[in-house]
């Protein structure tokens, strides 16, 4: 399977924080999303996918080309919503359109305005007057109006109300239908990656958990619920990690089919996202 987006050994040193060694795969036609805590690394990585963080060692191939030596040529066919990203507060969306085209080759003003409509935007009204959710909502407007190939997505649905955010899936499930095209999602509403994502991967402390087919980790991941007395029987290899609540042990699972052959317990939950952060940021080895 061809990669559109592929990161190798990805280290970036600050102060206080460090990337180590992150590698990532996002094949074409797929969604990744990234979870992690605030300040875990994950719009570290977007802005060095980007270029927009220099300094920084590995290698980082777009479409097959190096980010930093092809620079320009990759940006013509990405699409970003940065979580900090702004646009000048006195512009209007009609004035977005404007400065676009002479930005991108491809931008389609015709798509721009259907998305704006869409998503009821006023075209005359200053951008400071605007709602952070109708902000975002522009923001989602302009990455898509110039057809890129992937997009490169922080916190898209961030301020949107449910029925906003499910439109927004759509579109972004609509956008990798012809399997040529992919996304990279960073986003805390795990649920949303619950429904969309094809493969997640999970930063922890600028480092790289876990990244797996999101089937995967739903279908086989679970999480045992139990007394102190089936916990003790639990053998530590057999736990990721665990979690002691007011009356019970939350024991987070690899394999829920070898788990219940092996201990015969039935309270296995199926796990969620929600439940994997959790349990592999607080809970104990």
């Amino acid at each position: 399977m061809e990669n559109i987006l592929e990161i190798k050994n990805l280290s970036k040193k600050y102060k206080d924080f460090q990337l180590k060694d992150i590698n990532i795969k996002l094949p074409k036609g797929m969604i990744m999303g990234l979870i992690g805590e605030n300040g875990a690394g994950k719009t570290t990585t977007i802005k060095a996918i980007l270029d927009i963080i220099k300094d920084y060692q590995g290698e980082i191939k777009v479409f097959g080309l190096d980010n930093r030596i092809d620079e320009k040529k990759i940006k013509e066919d990405i699409g970003v919503v940065l979580d900090d990203m702004f646009f000048p507060e006195i512009l209007m969306p009609s004035d977005i359109d404007s400065i676009m085209r002479e930005i991108y080759k491809n931008w389609d003003s015709s798509l721009y305005f259907k998305y704006l409509n869409d998503f009821s935007l006023p075209i005359k009204k200053e951008i400071k007057t605007l709602s952070k959710g109708m902000r975002k909502k522009l923001e989602i407007a302009t990455c898509l109006a110039h057809h890129p190939k992937l997009l490169i997505l922080d916190e898209p649905t961030s301020g949107l109300d449910p029925v906003a955010r499910n439109e927004v899936i759509d579109i972004f499930l609509d956008f990798i239908q012809n399997e040529e095209c992919s996304i990279l999602l960073s986003s805390h509403i795990t649920t949303d990656l619950e429904h969309i994502a094809d493969y997640i991967t999970f930063i922890n402390q600028g480092e790289i958990l876990l990244s797996k087919t999101k089937d995967e980790l739903m279908e086989q991941y679970g999480v045992v619920k139990c007394g102190l007395e089936d916990f003790l029987k639990i053998d530590k290899n057999d736990r990721l990690r665990y979690k002691k609540n007011r009356y019970e042990y939350e024991v987070l699972v690899e394999n829920k089919k070898e788990f219940n052959k092996k201990y015969h317990m039935t309270t296995i939950d199926k796990m969620t996202l929600e439940d994997l952060m959790v349990l592999m940021i607080k809970g104990v080895k």
